[in-house]
């Protein structure tokens, strides 16, 4: 079989099909990144988020054992928003991190992989595969680097010459013995930005990150959120871009070639006080299509009550006392409680002094030790 024109052939189909970028790289073990992950293990660094074994991360073979190649690809999104709501008093708004505009993109390429692996199925007699789209095994953006579709930042993201960091990876193992792609040369140079920008140091160095300080991870969790935090996740309920938007290489990077990754404005940037009372079925009914609902309300809900804390938003008093009493979650009550400290009405003092009479929980009780604290703090 002719490999090259079967390649070729591969790469015009990808253009029609909505594919950005596609390039190739060998199955071989990712040695290099196996270092860097156990040291990132030894460290704590890691988030836990992360699927299989040292081996399973790094040797594709262990999932396509007749591999010869991994096809990798890329969709460029956007990183700007057309028609933006605006936040203001009584009507504060949260924010979803770019990676939750438009469609679940994990969707969105699986879709355009399974349709890649057709056409192959068709060209190539015994065709063998798997695919993987950010939940598999391997690194997406390890594959990436290797196939040539860019390099790794300072900022731990694969920055492509043409779309900058906006971009979502997956690949396909395969039995198919493509010629790999020439990996493109680091081009961060000196520059530290990125380092230097993140919110929470969580950018421990160059190419290094401690995940369970990274803002994008910890809008995900479902506990309390460590209290030197809270003031650093500002209005984000899911994700962060920082780290993206202050890259020289995303400078004038906006592709809007996909609809279905368009954001919804009110999606979004949705209100905040609204999400306090969703309803299970109402949260998956608007946000259940969107990559940021994978965690379910509650992160999402903790977040926008700390963001309302951010904002010092005393209109969402009344229904943060609602929730400070009724929710059955603790998370949700202490950290309604808290916020209401931190906001600062007065009323409120004598309402978490009440609300603590009747409260069991040992976690919530320090909650609302915490936002007690802050009128004490404020008349010493």
């Amino acid at each position: 079989m002719d490999l090259h024109a079967l390649r070729e052939d591969m790469v015009a189909f990808s253009k029609e099909i909505g594919i950005d970028k596609i390039g190739v790289a060998s199955p071989d073990v990712f040695t290099e990144l196996k270092e860097r992950l156990r040291a990132q293990q030894e460290l704590g660094y890691q988030s836990g988020f992360e699927k299989g074994s040292l081996d399973e991360r790094t040797t594709p073979n262990m999932h396509v054992p007749e591999a010869k190649s991994i096809i990798s690809i890329a969709i460029a999104y956007p990183s700007k928003m057309k028609d933006a709501p605006r936040s203001k008093r009584g009507e504060r708004r949260g924010l979803f991190c770019r990676a939750s505009w438009g469609q679940d993109y994990h969707d969105v390429l699986n879709d355009k992989l399974n349709r890649l692996a057709e056409f192959l199925e068709e060209k190539y007699p015994g065709f063998r595969w798997r695919s993987m789209v950010d939940t598999g095994e391997l690194s997406d953006r390890a594959v990436a680097e290797r196939a040539g579709i860019g390099f790794t930042g300072k900022n731990t993201n694969l920055i492509t010459k043409e779309f900058g960091s906006y971009v979502y990876l997956g690949e396909i193992i395969t039995n198919i013995p493509f010629a790999p792609d020439d990996p493109v040369d680091d081009s961060c140079g000196d520059c530290n930005i990125c380092v230097d920008a993140c919110p929470t140091g969580a950018l421990v160095q160059g190419n290094q990150l401690h995940a369970g300080k990274c803002i994008a991870f910890l809008t995900q969790t479902k506990g309390f959120l460590p209290d030197e935090y809270r003031d650093k996740i500002g209005n984000r309920i899911y994700g962060c871009d920082t780290c993206q938007t202050v890259c020289p290489k995303n400078k004038k990077k906006d592709f809007h070639l996909h609809p279905e990754l368009e954001p919804d404005p009110e999606l979004v940037k949705p209100e905040l006080k609204p999400l306090l009372s969703i309803s299970n079925r109402e949260f998956k009914e608007k946000y259940g299509k969107m990559a940021g609902s994978w965690r379910g309300k509650k992160p999402i809900q903790r977040n926008a009550i700390i963001a309302l804390a951010h904002y010092k938003d005393d209109t969402a008093v009344e229904e943060l006392i609602r929730v400070m009493k009724e929710d059955p979650r603790p998370v949700i009550r202490g950290t309604a409680a808290w916020a209401l400290g931190k906001i600062g009405v007065p009323s409120s003092y004598d309402v978490i002094l009440h609300a603590k009479e009747k409260e069991t929980d040992e976690e919530v009780l320090l909650e609302m030790d915490k936002g007690l604290a802050f009128f004490t703090n404020a008349t010493v």
